[in-house]
């Protein structure tokens, strides 16, 4: 059979696949081209003519189907004989298969004879997959790993990334995202000025430094009165619903706030923040906040966060606008599958570090203060500093010429894997 696989490999993969060491830990930057590599090796491995099987495993099964199925098939196509979703198998030219594996199934990994095994993400799979299940896998062929993932602190990784070092047919790599020649290195610059420092080494520089301290320092933060003529830019709305308060019900002190955050974005991405309108209320008090912000700042785009608080508003917040005659749509916010406390570190702490920010002096602001103070402590509310995080979702600036940050990316190029 003839065929035409294209298998070309930037200088970092090249390194990687041209050492003999047995088993190779890699920590990798964000878009560095991870994905590429992994679905290289495995095609190698299934076509090398060797007994055992070849696995790629990841956190999930679901995220080995969303990462690697569809590069391998961009990469071995012509060589394909048959495949199966559902079961996650791809069968090379001469019977050879490559099963795609998720360690939050650890009984499906057991009973088998490994050739080769490619473990993504080991940061945030359990250790005992490896130590307990794939490493005996591996010994009837003495077979072949490689470790690879973005760091997660110093946790498991860390350890299998330090020992490679000084044990014997292992051997370590560190690249960062600016080991892709491919990539932009402005986009990672822009990255680097609005990401938190902790985030930004550890996602595009491969740093395994934990995140340590307070995610926000208020005496960092940057304030501007009335009279401070702000750069042109587009008012957004972002409301964080709590439950609502019954009319005649006095304030509920354990009851969480609802909160309205209104921010101006500059056309260099600056944060205005001109007023967090923040309280107890009832369903019609809340609906007449909402409305009363968007008369008087006219926004582009009011978010709301999705849920059942803002299934109750919905309707009398249309009835309101007809009777006021102003109607405006309301974009439904996620939380993205992110923890509350990585998804507001990421939308704020960054921006704070870098002044991205700067909060309009009121009456609100020792109270964001407070909650940015001790946040992530779950004894403190963070209404205020939650709903400006979700601003980040409707304010997107194309800070870069010819670039797009978009929600509906998705991969182009086979050798970079993104």
């Amino acid at each position: 059979m003839t065929t035409n696989l294209d298998l070309s490999l930037l200088p970092w993969q090249q390194e990687v696949m041209q050492s003999d060491a047995r088993f190779k830990v890699i920590a990798a930057g964000r878009r560095t081209g991870k994905s590429h590599l992994a679905a290289v090796s495995l095609i190698l491995s299934a076509l090398n003519g060797e007994k055992g099987k070849t696995f790629y495993v990841a956190p999930t099964q679901g995220q080995a189907r969303d990462v690697i199925w569809n590069t391998i098939f961009d990469i071995a196509g012509e060589i394909i004989e048959r495949s199966h979703v559902n079961n996650l198998e791809i069968t090379l030219a001469g019977n050879n298969t490559i099963y795609l594996k998720g360690a939050d199934r650890p009984d499906t990994l057991r009973g088998v004879s490994l050739k080769h095994l490619v473990l993504d993400e080991y940061a945030f799979m359990k250790p005992d997959v490896f130590e307990s299940i794939l490493r005996p896998a591996l010994a009837d062929c003495k077979g072949s790993a490689i470790f690879i993932g973005t760091p997660e602190g110093r946790n498991h990784f860390f350890d299998i990334f330090e020992g490679a070092s000084h044990w014997e047919d292992w051997a370590n790599f560190h690249f960062t995202s600016f080991d892709n020649p491919i990539v932009d290195k402005a986009e990672i610059e822009h990255a680097r000025q609005t990401l938190p420092t902790w985030a930004f080494q550890q996602e595009f520089m491969a740093s395994f430094d934990a995140r340590t301290g307070s995610l926000f320092d208020p005496e960092n933060f940057l304030y501007h009165d009335d009279n401070v003529k702000i750069a042109d830019g587009d008012h957004y709305i972002s409301i964080d619903l709590a439950g609502f308060k019954q009319q005649g019900q006095r304030r509920a002190k354990k009851r969480d706030n609802s909160a309205i955050a209104v921010t101006k974005v500059s056309a260099n991405g600056k944060w205005w923040v001109e007023d967090i309108i923040w309280g107890q209320w009832s369903l019609d008090e809340t609906c007449q906040k909402i409305f009363d912000a968007v008369e008087k700042y006219k926004p582009i785009k009011v978010g709301m966060e999705r849920g059942i608080a803002q299934q109750a508003v919905m309707s009398p917040m249309s009835d309101l606008m007809r009777r006021r005659g102003r109607l405006f749509r309301v974009e439904l916010l996620t939380h993205g599958n992110q923890k509350k406390e990585d998804r507001i570190a990421w939308a704020l702490a960054g921006r704070f570090e870098n002044g991205m920010i700067s909060l309009r002096r009121g009456d609100w602001n020792a109270r964001f203060v407070d909650e940015a103070s001790n946040f992530p402590s779950t004894l403190v509310h963070d209404d205020l500093i939650d709903a400006l995080s979700y601003c980040d979702q409707m304010a997107k600036i194309a800070y870069l010429d010819g670039i797009e940050l978009a929600d509906d990316w998705e991969p182009t190029d086979a050798v970079a894997g993104f």
